[in-house]
């Protein structure tokens, strides 16, 4: 039996790479392919589908309008599929949903298949419905009034994904569209720019004191000043990093507090 799926984004590139690496399973049939969340709840509604490839941002109504729209127990076996990773984490702690960054690769995607399959074979559809549900009210904010900050980011090395505890960071570096995160000895890539990732982090915890660097507090021995507009942070194994006048403002609010 073909699994019936629905591919849903809004760039015409990340549809027909997505339609070419799932041409390569035979048991997979692609059903229909939709551009915004409108034509996506029409489509679900019209006829039923086994799993949904669903872009989380896209015009006039996100992915999660999409889902709360149509209603969780409606749902079939859905995949996240987005260019940010915020809530990665939460999507494979719930173990219901997989969740892949774009530019989505052939191995990754092999192995989201099969857990799809695994799913859709072991008739778990409602214990999957009940945990998107959650992972939608996480994510939305439903259930936390209160602003919340990851503890660890999902990161690639090499074939594998490595979690990495947020508390366990000495400093991230800017590297153009990445950020690259200083864990002792080892270092991480990661595919998210500093400003981007700088939003979403505790700001008691960490402090961006330059446009390239961001610190954890935690790691800071001392704070230089060198001359008006700019100073120098020493973390605790020696690295020395430069400090712009707001990073320093923010640092000292920050070890204040």
């Amino acid at each position: 039996m073909k699994l019936k799926t629905l591919i849903a984004d809004d760039e015409p590139l990340a549809r027909e790479r997505l339609r070419f690496l799932l041409s390569a399973d035979k048991e997979v049939e692609i059903v229909s392919e939709c551009r915004n969340g409108r034509e996506v709840v029409a489509a679900v509604r019209d006829q039923p589908v086994d799993v949904l490839f669903l872009d989380i941002q896209m015009p006039s109504s996100s992915g999660f309008d999409v889902i709360e729209e149509i209603g969780a127990a409606q749902m079939p076996v859905t995949v996240f599929v987005t260019a940010h990773n915020h809530f990665a984490l939460k999507a494979f702690e719930a173990q219901a949903l997989d969740y892949l960054t774009k530019p989505i690769e052939p191995e990754r995607l092999q192995g989201t298949l099969v857990r799809v399959k695994e799913r859709i074979a072991s008739k778990s559809a409602l214990i999957a419905h009940e945990q998107l549900k959650t992972i939608l009210e996480g994510l939305r904010g439903v259930a936390q009034p209160e602003k919340t900050y990851p503890r660890r980011l999902l990161v690639r090395n090499g074939p594998k994904d490595v979690v990495v505890p947020l508390e366990d960071v000495d400093w991230i570096e800017a590297a153009d569209y990445y950020s690259c995160l200083h864990v002792g000895a080892k270092n991480y890539m990661l595919r998210e720019p500093i400003k981007q990732l700088a939003a979403t982090l505790d700001p008691a915890r960490f402090v961006r004191v330059h446009r390239s660097a961001i610190v954890n507090i935690g790691q800071v021995r001392e704070i230089v000043r060198e001359g008006r507009s700019e100073g120098a942070v020493v973390l605790q194994n020696g690295q020395r990093l430069r400090m712009s006048k707001v990073g320093w403002h923010t640092l000292l609010a920050a070890t204040r507090t």
